[in-house]
């Protein structure tokens, strides 16, 4: 693997883990040429179903995003990375055990919810203020009860 910092072709794995639940593999790297460690992960090559946008789109389905929009609604507050990567994996296997081909990205916005929910109720407001698009103050007040409960 070629190293991130001066882009040598070799690189040595200094240690191996497997996560706590099996699903990937972490590795730390050694670059041979300027010392640098990095870490990479080894995960299975899975398709996933598109996501069909509100327009009628169809994109592919990209883990980067949805780590993106959960850390935007996540940003200063205590949740840890170790965490987040637990939702996205829970996300995940959600997604692919739908067997579906096509997936509404509505749907995936709404299990986004249900896991900040249990992560981080205030980041569960951010992201939902946003997904949700409220029309007036009354459905935000309202969303507010609702986690307030």
């Amino acid at each position: 693997m070629k190293c991130p910092f001066c882009s040598h072709a070799e690189t040595q794995v200094v240690e191996t883990r497997i996560a706590e639940e099996g699903d990937f593999i972490r590795r730390r790297r050694q670059c041979g040429s300027c010392e640098k460690r990095f870490t990479t992960y080894e995960r299975p090559d899975v398709n996933f179903p598109a996501i069909v946008k509100k327009d009628g789109r169809r994109i592919d389905y990209e883990r980067i995003k949805l780590l993106a929009s959960m850390n935007l609604a996540l940003r200063k507050r205590p949740v840890s990375t170790e965490q987040v990567d637990a939702a996205v994996e829970r996300i995940e296997e959600r997604l692919r055990n739908l067997g579906l081909r096509e997936v509404a990205s509505a749907s995936i916005g709404e299990l986004v919810m249900r896991e900040l929910k249990k992560l981080d109720k205030v980041a569960y407001v951010r992201f939902a203020s946003v997904y949700r698009n409220f029309e007036d103050i009354d459905a935000f007040r309202a969303l507010v009860d609702e986690v307030g409960k």
